[in-house]
């Protein structure tokens, strides 16, 4: 199951054309996998242990346009966990029509200042993560 997140499109997130710009894409992206993250109960655990999920990826396949007062749902799920990365699918779909605007594959890692690199993803980590699975 994957977590849900809404977005309302407003003016300013349109360019020239009346569509939803490429770039706000990313931004409601990100909306919604901070979403998952609190939902899922990690945000305090995270915000504690001082550590960071970072991007090293983004694959995102754009389908077809969001215009101006359409509702857009972010599915969001973690869907693979390896030693030092995970992959987030998201889908971008318009609520009135149930129809797929973007989906996109974002891999990310974790981080802590006092480290250098990707944390492994094991231990109370891994398991923090992988109830991001279970959403």
């Amino acid at each position: 199951m994957a977590q849900a997140t809404e977005i309302k499109v407003r003016g300013y997130h349109l360019d020239l054309y009346g569509h939803v710009n490429n770039a706000r894409y990313l931004e409601f992206l990100e909306e919604a996998r901070w979403a998952l993250v609190d939902e899922s109960g990690g945000l305090e655990w995270f915000t504690q242990e001082k550590l960071a999920l970072v991007i090293s990826r983004i694959d995102i396949r754009y389908k077809r346009p969001a215009t101006m007062g359409d509702v857009l749902r972010i599915e969001t799920r973690m869907v693979h966990l390896s030693e030092k990365e995970g992959i987030i699918h998201q889908r971008i779909v318009r609520v009135d029509n149930d129809k797929l605007v973007a989906e996109a594959d974002v891999t990310i890692a974790v981080i802590h200042a006092n480290t250098p690199g990707a944390m492994p993803l094991d231990g109370e980590l891994g398991r923090r993560l992988q109830e991001m699975m279970n959403v």
